[in-house]
């Protein structure tokens, strides 16, 4: 479900029509309207409530923008831009026939299900999501729902990175191994990081025996890296038990068209 879902929500990230609403409402950089945005659903938060939420920006980096991205934008202005720029750039990439198609309307509401049925304690993101109404437009829905969905499995991650004792620049760094970036500290979400900082997180995982000298996994890190992923996906699946066998099926097969138009797109 995550491979079928993840390429509905990456057009807020990769597809011009989410940054373009948000510049228009006066956000000065993608970053601003990034955390204005996605942070809208909890309320007027500071800083080191979001910078806990999304768990792995490094210390300031919520700041710079949180709480003045708000202060002549309101969050409810922002998550709304978001949603209907996501929303236009889904209907752009899929096209007038499959966007108005029955699988997609039959997919908008099985997702909807799923999105709305898990329980929300210990999910401080996707509880945020679920106090936002769900749109009525089937599009917007789709998309909504799984970012719903995208929110409930962020904050499952966080917690089995958390048990782990894996921090957030941390994450990024096994996430660049299994991905064969190498080094680790060149990878794109931490690179900018200074160099005195990256060198610390690199230290603490050699002392921990997870990265040898080199940089490069030990059999100890993959297996950490691998424990996490497990629980992850263990701690995603409570939204789609409430879906019987056979529309979980029908999800399946209603989503395939979709995500293959959207991958062959890259979401752009």
């Amino acid at each position: 479900m995550f491979e079928l879902l993840e390429p509905i929500c990456l057009v807020t990230f990769f597809a011009d029509e989410c940054n373009e609403a948000l510049a228009a409402l006066g956000h000065r950089a993608y970053w601003d309207g990034y955390f204005a945005s996605r942070a809208a659903p909890l309320g007027r938060v500071p800083a080191q409530v979001v910078h806990a939420a999304f768990y792995n920006f490094a210390d300031g980096e919520a700041a710079r923008h949180i709480p003045s991205a708000w202060e002549t934008i309101p969050p409810e202005a922002s998550v709304a831009a978001r949603e209907r720029g996501s929303a236009a750039s889904l209907r752009r990439i899929l096209g007038a026939e499959l966007a108005a198609s029955p699988g997609l309307v039959r997919a908008a509401d099985l997702t909807t299900k799923a999105a709305t049925s898990a329980p929300t304690e210990g999910r401080v993101m996707y509880a945020g999501m679920r106090t936002l109404p769900v749109p009525a437009d089937p599009v917007a829905r789709l998309w909504h729902s799984a970012t719903m969905l995208r929110e409930h499995r962020g904050d499952g991650h966080i917690a089995a990175l958390v048990g782990a004792r894996i921090g957030g620049t941390e994450a990024h760094v096994l996430s660049a191994l299994q991905m064969g970036v190498h080094p680790p500290e060149s990878f794109g979400r931490i690179h900018h990081l200074p160099k005195q900082r990256l060198a610390a997180v690199m230290n603490g995982l050699r002392e921990r025996g997870l990265v040898d000298a080199d940089g490069r996994f030990t059999d100890a890190g993959r297996a950490t890296k691998q424990r996490i992923e497990d629980l992850t996906d263990e701690l995603a699946a409570a939204p789609y038990e409430t879906l019987a066998p056979a529309e979980l099926d029908e999800l399946v097969a209603a989503l395939e068209p979709i995500t293959a138009t959207l991958v062959a797109a890259g979401s752009r």
